[in-house]
């Protein structure tokens, strides 16, 4: 028995690995821009390196977000439509979950450590969540992190000012920095040496079976956080006079752009 696990919150990663946590396959695309593509493929491939057939698949585990609308949407509709098809239950795990927990295993951080995830959110902010360390190992041998802040998404500049510099204002101990979000921002965000970048879908796996034997609820439900970049118009209702026509035309042309 196995479970597979997706994440495309970032690159496309796909893993399977055993009702232990032991992985026995994982693939990962840098394909930013073609996640529907990229990710059927590797879906097989995990599947044929791992000689596991769908319906031996216990449960299919998806990385919530925060992400961007469109490449998130993928990786759920996928994970959901798989695990309806199977009969099995869908895991949803946040992605910076996952990252916070394997910057404690990398990094070998100690209860009390601070960590600021951060991703990349476009539009020149960056989506981000605060942790405290619990344990380095926790049950299972696995690390347990508590989340103090966040998600949210925001500008990287005051993103540090918030929780960076209220940290250090509180105890002296500024928050351990990771995830390529902050890689976009070094002047405000500096990345820990070797921190994780993006999500790893062994450990979004690890972390669902956990949390499942635990007793933990984990909604699938994605997290956006905001508006997509692109959206249908607002409709013009049917009868308005001409200048309200033009004024619904030109609220919806700015409402369709990119900011």
């Amino acid at each position: 028995m196995a479970v597979l696990a997706l994440d495309t919150s970032a690159t496309v990663a796909v893993s399977i690995v055993d009702e232990d946590g032991a992985r026995l396959a994982s693939r990962t695309s840098d394909e930013r821009r073609r996640h529907a593509e990229s990710l059927a493929p590797l879906i097989t491939e995990v599947l044929d390196e791992a000689g596991i057939d769908r319906a031996d698949l216990t449960a299919v585990v998806a990385g919530t977000g925060p992400a961007p609308f469109t490449g998130l949407r993928v990786g759920l509709v996928t994970a959901r439509t798989l695990a309806l098809t199977l009969g099995l239950p869908v895991l949803g795990v946040p992605s910076l979950d996952a990252l916070a927990v394997q910057a404690v295993s990398d990094l070998g951080l100690q209860p009390g450590a601070e960590i600021l995830a951060a991703s990349d959110a476009r539009r020149k902010e960056v989506y981000w969540a605060r942790y405290r360390v619990i344990a380095h190992e926790g049950p299972h041998g696995f690390p347990v992190v508590e989340l103090l802040a966040g998600p949210d998404v925001d500008r990287a500049g005051f993103v540090a000012q918030a929780q960076l510099g209220a940290a250090e204002a509180a105890d002296g101990h500024l928050p351990v920095v990771i995830g390529e979000g902050a890689m976009l921002y070094p002047d405000f965000l500096p990345v820990a040496d070797d921190a994780p970048l993006v999500p790893d879908a062994t450990v979004l796996a690890r972390l669902a079976l956990v949390r499942r034997a635990a007793g933990e609820d984990q909604p699938s439900e994605p997290l956006y956080l905001r508006r997509p970049d692109v959206h249908e118009p607002a409709r013009v209702p049917a009868g308005a006079s001409g200048a309200a026509a033009a004024s619904g035309t030109t609220a919806a042309s700015a409402a369709g752009g990119v900011a």
